[in-house]
């Protein structure tokens, strides 16, 4: 099991007001991100190695296009 004792968790900054629906993410862990539901801070999560997580931004930012 990943600790997470020190995760920083932050939500994006395009959230907005939209009712609560977003995820927050911890960037700042070795070798893993967190991801979780901002309105369950202690439910399930989810982690990803770095890589996998730098894959998952890059293919978004292309609009889901994997290269």
């Amino acid at each position: 099991m990943t600790d997470l004792t020190g995760a920083v968790w932050r939500k994006s900054t395009r959230s907005g007001d939209n009712g609560g629906n977003c995820v927050e993410v911890a960037t700042n862990l070795t070798e893993v991100v967190a991801v979780r539901d901002s309105k369950d801070s202690t439910g399930p999560l989810l982690t990803f190695t770095t890589q996998a997580w730098t894959d998952f931004i890059t293919a978004a930012e292309r609009g889901g296009r994997v290269s």
